[in-house]
């Protein structure tokens, strides 16, 4: 797998990082066995996807560690994260201190590559810069992290506002983006900054339901067609995206909407979830793919132009 360099912080990972929460939360959602879960870890490094994303709030950590047992250290890029309240209010800076050693503990790891306050929306991203960032630093002086992220709360947020906020300060290594080709606003908000500020970015939404489900596009694009988002004149409007697997273009809507995050300028990493070696590997392979032709890149573009309100959840 290609590998790239995720920004500032030097380190080499592959083009596609696992994701060990989403909807699928490494199998552990449909209730599969850990050692299932254990086998997509390994077989995801084995592929050159060698960041691998979790977090406290996916409780998949415990897993995550098993599985990077007796791996190298220095062979995978580790990523978690901790939200920023706890029962409905602003957790403080001793809880947040003390999560970040539960994680280390679950994981069975004495540092974390790159640790993130984990959905952060506008209203709290004072309290995350004022009382959680100066934890982040000294806990990165202390050598139990070595970067610093943060990842916004796509399905609830989609125009990128706590980003932006967050782009006015000079302490983040990492961001998590959401980005597809439904809502393809960070083109114009996010990533022009984080190129020049050299900020590395993960992509996460690159896939989520209404790419993956006919039904559930159809819902979408009916509503935002109604709404006045998008014009569906000239567009199947029962399937909308068929475009996208005329022969030369792509295999699936799955597969292209990959394509189309990975080859976007600014991003990274495109994160992907699940809980099968066999989809991780259709996944990857997808993820290795040259560009859409152009045709198809300029319909997406011109059909989902003005969109900023969804997430493709």
């Amino acid at each position: 797998m290609e590998q790239v360099t995720l920004g500032r912080t030097g380190l080499r990972v592959g083009v596609m990082g696992l994701g060990a929460g989403g909807h699928s939360r490494l199998g552990q959602s449909q209730g599969k066995s850990e050692a299932n879960s254990i086998a997509v870890v390994r077989r995801a490094l084995e592929l050159g996807a060698n960041l691998i994303d979790t977090a406290e709030a996916y409780r998949t950590e415990p897993i995550v560690g098993k599985a990077l047992q007796e791996v190298p250290r220095d062979s995978y890029v580790l990523s978690t994260k901790k939200g920023p309240r706890a029962n409905d209010k602003p957790i403080s800076a001793a809880d947040f201190r003390a999560g970040v050693d539960q994680s280390l503990q679950r994981l069975g790891l004495e540092y974390i590559d790159i640790f993130h306050v984990h959905g952060v929306k506008q209203h709290e991203y004072a309290h995350v810069r004022e009382e959680l960032v100066p934890v982040l630093l000294h806990l990165r002086d202390q050598g139990k992290i070595r970067w610093l992220g943060i990842t916004e709360s796509f399905s609830q947020e989609t125009t990128h506002e706590m980003l932006v906020t967050a782009l006015q300060d000079k302490v983040w290594d990492v961001m998590m983006v959401g980005f597809n080709l439904l809502n393809q606003s960070a083109r114009d908000t996010v990533f022009p900054i984080t190129q020049a500020e050299n900020i590395g970015t993960l992509c996460m939404f690159a896939v989520r339901s209404a790419l993956s489900d006919p039904a559930a596009l159809k819902e979408l694009t009916d509503k935002l067609a109604a709404d006045g988002e998008i014009d569906l004149t000239g567009y199947n409007k029962d399937a909308p995206l068929d475009f996208l697997t005329a022969p030369g273009v792509a295999a699936s809507v799955t597969e292209a909407a990959y394509r189309y995050c990975r080859h976007e300028p600014g991003i990274d990493v495109v994160l992907s979830g699940t809980g099968s070696v066999d989809h991780l590997e259709d996944n990857a392979r997808s993820l290795q793919l040259p560009p859409l032709p152009q045709e198809a890149l300029d319909r997406i573009n011109k059909l989902f132009a003005g969109v900023d309100s969804v997430s493709g959840n």
